[in-house]
């Protein structure tokens, strides 16, 4: 049985999101959740039911939001270090927080190690797009400064990730850049460039709006840009539902059209659009799992990313992630 380490104290709204969201995960598919926190906190949130569908990690201290990334390595007793720890011993097989996303990643970083081949691991995520795969985005934060070979193990570990995770067959990888030109671009991406070369999904140069017109199935990006992308498409997402609702709400044919086509339609167009429906970003380049969500994840957010975090656990992404590098290095 797949075995996640779940840290139960970290988020915006305490444990009980966070619990909830693993009950839920529980009546669908069958794993083992090790809540690592405070038992006592964790038990007001837990029906008597799930008591022993679980096991408890005792974990006293809470990394807060505010406190720096690297006291995940000072604070041995905090819940996100324990819950990374119990990966690195083999007693867990992936790690899940909606904690600090900047102590996961660097406790989970130093503490489970890398694949061989790995410089940094790449925070990667799924963004909606006018086909029925999404495009997977990387990196969205864990490297802002990044160097040529950064880009180009983030375009292999996206590869893997989309073949094996996603299910797309040769599934295309693009570099975000400023034009579709093979010319365009900084001196980051320009270097870049004749290195994803060696991939055999990669298209070339692909603009901000080929990730959501289906050109392509994996965009590689440093995690500055990457995280200002994925800030700004949530935003522009938001406002978008809003101006509808606003220009709704004036005209009466308009409410009645969108009561029509509040079912099917909005439904629809929400579900794929809704990061809940993701859960979480997978820290690819680890030794292991570790599924990252947002500090003020939902329920069903969770709920998601447990489902996440079995399907990585159930393929052989690394194991392809390894053999993708050595034949890229091959063939540069």
């Amino acid at each position: 049985m797949i075995r996640i380490a779940i840290d139960a104290m970290g988020g915006d709204f305490g444990p009980e999101p966070i619990i909830e969201g693993v009950i839920q995960a529980l009546d669908e598919k069958q794993f083992l959740p090790i809540l690592v926190g405070v038992k006592e906190d964790i038990l007001e949130f837990l029906p008597q039911y799930y008591v022993d569908k679980v096991q408890f990690e005792e974990a006293s201290d809470i990394i807060a939001m505010s406190d720096a990334a690297t006291d995940a390595l000072k604070r041995k007793d905090s819940s996100i270090f324990k819950a990374v720890e119990l990966v690195r011993e083999g007693k867990a097989d992936a790690v899940l927080s909606a904690g600090h996303s900047g102590a996961t990643m660097t406790a989970a970083t130093l503490r489970m190690g890398r694949i061989p081949g790995i410089n940094k691991p790449a925070l990667a995520t799924l963004m909606p797009s006018i086909t029925k795969s999404k495009t997977l985005v990387l990196d969205v934060g864990s490297v802002t400064d990044c160097k040529p070979e950064n880009l180009f193990q983030f375009g292999a570990m996206g590869e893997a990730y989309a073949a094996k995770i996603l299910k797309i067959e040769d599934p295309k990888v693009g570099l975000l850049a400023n034009g579709s030109e093979d010319s365009k671009g900084n001196e980051l991406t320009k270097a870049t460039f004749p290195l994803l070369k060696s991939l055999s999904g990669f298209i070339g140069n692909v603009e901000g709006k080929d990730i959501f017109n289906g050109k392509v199935n994996v965009v590689v990006c440093d995690g500055f840009t990457g995280n200002i992308l994925l800030k700004t498409a949530e935003g522009a997402v938001s406002t978008v539902f809003d101006l509808m609702k606003q220009h709704i709400r004036k005209s009466l044919p308009a409410k009645i059209g969108a009561l029509m086509m509040k079912k099917k339609v909005f439904g629809n167009m929400k579900k794929q659009v809704d990061k809940d429906e993701y859960g979480g970003a997978p820290l690819l380049g680890l030794k292991g799992c570790a599924i990252i969500s947002h500090g003020a994840s939902s329920s069903k957010a969770i709920k998601n990313a447990v489902f996440q975090a079995i399907s990585y656990v159930e393929s052989d992404v690394n194991t392809t992630i390894e053999t993708l590098l050595e034949e890229a290095n091959e063939n540069v």
